[in-house]
């Protein structure tokens, strides 16, 4: 079995998603793996990672606007120790993902054609987000 594996460091401009599929199909080319899997784990508590529509924007903004009312950061949490939008950001790295599993085929992902790799920072600062990503075959 064939592993590869490299970690990616991913600066976020705060609250927003960030497409990373070029990236990540950057490393699968480098893996060489023709036929395998992708294993994508994002390290962080208040991100999260997001397979979705890549063409129109306004599926981003209405997902973020939708998450905004879920779980708003007026909310009384008792944790608060890094702000007040630290703990709504645990909540929803909860209702989301932080790793996601794509297959590779022909030496490309297997993604849809309107699918995009996201990362969702959910906090109000920039942060430097690290991935891992392991290509196995």
């Amino acid at each position: 079995m064939v592993h590869y594996q490299k970690l990616l460091r991913i600066p976020t401009q705060g609250k927003s998603l960030h497409n990373i599929t070029a990236k990540v199909e950057a490393i699968v080319t480098e893996s060489g793996v023709e036929t395998g899997i992708c294993i994508l784990f994002l390290r962080h508590t208040s991100a999260s990672l997001l397979i979705q529509e890549n063409a129109d924007p306004d599926v981003l903004k209405d997902l973020a606007n939708f998450m905004a009312k879920l779980v708003p950061e007026s909310g009384r949490y008792i944790h608060d120790t890094e702000g007040p939008d630290d703990m709504p950001a645990h909540i929803r790295t909860a209702l989301t993902h932080t790793s996601e599993i794509i297959p590779i085929n022909r030496g490309q992902l297997v993604l849809g054609t309107w699918q995009g790799i996201y990362i969702w920072e959910h906090r109000q600062h920039s942060h430097t987000r690290e991935l891992v990503v392991h290509v196995c075959a």
